[in-house]
């Protein structure tokens, strides 16, 4: 079935209407990106603020066509769904080092928009919820860490009545309130990070420009149907919209499908009900619910399929039964849109970065495994600092390898229920189900 990836509450609410070329002759430059999402844009600017700017962006369609532009706009904690499934490949001393990175997105996100002023609605405040005394258990334990981690905001277990000064629903046991975490629009972020790209750094973009053809060398080459560009380095930014442009990276993700709907504005007394804080949530489960109110007083909740993998015929109703779970009080309340789309996910559940073999100048990001608006900001800064010869962080990240999905094209949807299953399992031993 196909779903209609560019109606939404995003494209609908976006306050930058930028418009970049369609690229029609040849550059030679630094460094070029294919992708023009937050992988993209991110690492190009982290390039610039260091001293590159010497970069051609490439995108295929326009900028946040892709999950950039379509998600829950969750700023949360953490990179990766599950650190034990990394921790044979990085060590103990690997995975305490991944920890103290988590609250750097929402750090980096913040003092971005604040250098570039960008509008983009970001607001404070995040609950994760749990429904029995295991993910009970497992909360408070996440409490403990977070604390740890000296960030300073504030962090606070609660359960019970003091559920209700945080969330409008009888459907939770515990909570777990981080007001480092909040939300963003996250088109607005991405054009406004694009905006001083161009206008700042120099930096050049281009959309609906695809890519037909890449020529690995001392110097690599880009071809598109109208120009080309030869550059140092490259980037593959491309996520869920691959399209086996690169054999070596297309076995390494899948793509499964998330679906987010938009209500109607709501009455700020029906807004407080659901949200006391007007932040974000959501649940700890190994497939979540995700759910946060706008600056326009509407609902956007957002969800996968959590074991079967499928396309869902009717994305409104599909989305609102779930959300009617949470919070039945809205049961006449009008859905304005819905929409959904790919999303890139390894077997590991954790990000890739790296160099491509043997091709020390080829440089690769993807996997956000539906969690991108905020490790993006971790990953990037990163990848960019491999880019720029390397760091501990930069050799940490890119050593852990790449797991081949075998039969990912001819057996998608089975073998993402097959993941999801083994993902559910797991997650009832580890306190999340």
């Amino acid at each position: 079935m196909h779903i209609d990836e560019t109606a939404t509450y995003y494209t609908a609410t976006k306050k930058y209407h930028l418009n970049f070329p369609q690229i029609e002759q040849d550059f030679d430059v630094d460094v070029v990106i294919i992708g023009g999402g937050f992988s993209g844009i991110h690492t190009a600017l982290e390039l610039a603020e260091q001293g590159v700017t010497d970069t051609v962006v490439l995108e295929a369609r326009y900028l946040g066509f892709g999950g950039s532009g379509r998600n829950g706009g969750q700023v949360m904690a953490g990179i990766g769904h599950d650190l034990d499934a990394i921790k044979k490949d990085v060590g103990e001393e690997g995975v305490k080092t991944i920890i103290e990175l988590s609250e750097l997105g929402p750090k980096i996100m913040r003092e971005r928009i604040e250098r570039y002023q960008i509008d983009a609605d970001f607001h404070s405040g995040y609950a994760y919820l749990g429904f029995n005394q295991r993910q009970a258990k497992t909360l408070r334990e996440w409490e403990k860490l977070f604390k740890s981690l000296g960030s300073g905001d504030e962090i606070r277990y609660v359960e019970g009545d003091g559920l209700k000064d945080i969330i409008g629903s009888d459907t939770y046991h515990a909570g777990l309130l981080h007001m480092g975490g909040g939300h963003v629009h996250s088109l607005n972020l991405l054009l406004g990070e694009a905006k001083a790209l161009s206008e700042i750094y120099g930096v050049k973009i281009f959309e609906h420009s695809p890519v037909v053809e890449v020529t690995y060398g001392k110097k690599i080459r880009v071809r598109t149907a109208k120009g080309t560009v030869t550059a140092k380095k490259l980037v593959w930014a491309c996520d869920s919209f691959l399209n086996k442009l690169e054999s070596e990276l297309h076995p390494t993700t899948i793509n499964t499908y998330a679906f987010q709907l938009m209500t109607e504005p709501l009455s700020d007394e029906l807004i407080n009900r659901i949200s006391p804080i007007r932040g974000a949530y959501s649940d700890i489960r190994p497939v979540i619910d995700y759910y946060r109110v706008t600056k326009e007083n509407r609902l956007l909740f957002g969800a996968a399929t959590p074991l079967l993998d499928y396309i869902p015929k009717d994305l409104k109703e599909w989305n609102r039964k779930r959300m009617l779970n949470i919070f039945p009080y809205l049961d006449q309340v009008k859905i304005d849109l819905a929409w959904g789309g790919p999303m890139a996910s390894t077997r590991n559940l954790f990000p890739q970065i790296g160099t491509l073999r043997d091709k020390d100048n080829a440089f690769f990001v993807q996997g956000y495994c539906g969690f991108g608006v905020t490790p993006s900001q971790i990953i990037c800064k990163i990848l960019a600092e491999g880019i720029l010869g390397g760091s501990e962080r930069y050799r940490l990240i890119s050593s852990i390898p790449r797991q081949t999905i075998y039969g990912k094209d001819n057996f998608r949807s089975l073998l993402c229920t097959l993941g999801k299953a083994l993902h559910q399992t797991s997650g009832y031993w580890k306190g999340r189900r």
